[in-house]
């Protein structure tokens, strides 16, 4: 395969060697993790250790991360409302759709909340609504994603749980793409659960988090076991599981660089604007994640960009990888309000752990060709 350049890390991340190697490794564990015979004490102990830096990524403690297949069953699992109450539900318009299909929440007890031009959560809004149906005798269940897998817009998680907990409600945050790109604090955040994916931060695929806080507690999805506290049936995936616990250690440390990808992302944008001046920058006014930069580009189609990017060994996105195949609008960009006819002509670029200069020049060579082709037929 000829040199590729990789800027779809929003969608998933390469495994990373050391990842891929602890991951092998791993595979002979063959002992359950539940038996009490060594193979199976050997197994235990590898997922701990894993438990462990999974935990620290987060500032939680190891005894609050429940494992699961990913963060769509994570997000699942911190909506499946608590019983013996009347809870209502509140979401952003942002959120991922596996936050959005709403969990075991009726549609009649579900809120979607607006979003701001720039796609950042209107917290006046929520504290407006919790004030309403609080005198109404619900309990609120909030969700607000830290960051926006397409626009990267960074939300106001800290002031959000506040206000939920000011109303007695449970506060849960998708972070699973802020993990590894800003630092997360479950003490400093407040939520009462967060959401994490290995895949997104050089892991291997099938296997995530729900990490709690505050003392909060779950209601299984999955039942018939005592796996991961009585929270989570199902033996474990042992050898997954230690890949997160090592991509986990190495997002940590690579905190400290996520100021050179920004300055290549930065970069990007700038020389993007010099190719196609009335190209926009979609939530640029607003603190967003160092990696991320969603461009939309009128009178051009976001299928014909990607097509012509990858033809010239470049891998973006359009819109989140989720909906990709799909020819409706990102819900994303429609709840920003943005044009139809701009939002049809966005495309997601996300940088990371080894994203280099040369791969952002690849881009821009390819970005500018494609864009002195379509030029002609955008003018006309």
């Amino acid at each position: 395969m000829s040199q590729r350049s990789y800027l779809d890390y929003n969608a998933t991340a390469p495994l990373r060697d050391e990842v891929r190697d602890a991951f092998a490794a791993a595979l002979p564990l063959y002992g359950n993790p539940s038996s009490v015979h060594e193979e199976g004490r050997v197994a235990r102990s590898a997922i701990e250790a894993a438990r462990a830096k999974v935990a620290a990524l987060v500032g939680a403690r190891p005894e609050d991360v429940i494992f699961t297949s990913g963060g769509t069953e994570a997000n699942a699992l911190a909506l499946a409302a608590q019983t013996g109450e009347a809870w209502q539900c509140y979401m952003s318009a942002v959120e991922h759709p596996s936050v959005l299909a709403g969990g075991r929440f009726y549609r009649e007890t579900t809120t979607t909340l607006p979003v701001t031009r720039d796609g950042v959560a209107d917290l006046e809004i929520l504290a407006k609504e919790l004030e309403k149906h609080h005198l109404g005798g619900w309990r609120p269940f909030v969700s607000l994603m830290t960051a926006n897998n397409e626009t990267g817009a960074i939300q106001p998680v800290a002031e959000a749980s506040k206000i939920v907990h000011s109303a007695n409600g449970l506060f849960h945050t998708d972070a699973v793409q802020a993990a590894g790109r800003i630092k997360l604090d479950m003490a400093a955040l407040g939520p009462d659960m967060l959401t994490l994916s290995a895949h997104k931060i050089g892991g291997p695929k099938g296997i995530g988090a729900l990490v709690l806080g505050n003392g909060a507690s779950v209601q299984p999805l999955i039942k018939g076991g005592g796996q991961e506290r009585r929270r989570r049936a199902g033996t474990e995936n042992v050898a997954g599981i230690v890949g997160f616990g090592i991509a986990a250690e190495l997002a940590a440390a690579d905190l400290a660089k996520v100021g050179a990808i920004a300055t290549l992302r930065d970069e990007l944008e700038k020389s993007v604007a010099a190719v196609a001046p009335d190209a926009i920058v979609l939530s640029a006014r607003v603190g967003r994640l160092p990696n991320t930069s969603c461009i939309a580009v009128p009178g051009a189609k976001a299928e014909t960009l990607v097509i012509g990017l990858d033809l010239a060994g470049v891998a973006v996105s359009s819109g989140s990888a989720c909906s990709s195949g799909k020819v409706e609008a990102s819900h994303v960009l429609s709840a920003m309000g943005v044009p139809e006819e701009l939002a049809q002509g966005a495309i997601r670029v996300s940088l990371g752990f080894a994203t280099k200069r040369d791969d952002i020049e690849r881009f821009l060579r390819a970005f500018d060709e494609l864009i002195k082709r379509l030029r002609p037929r955008v003018a006309a």
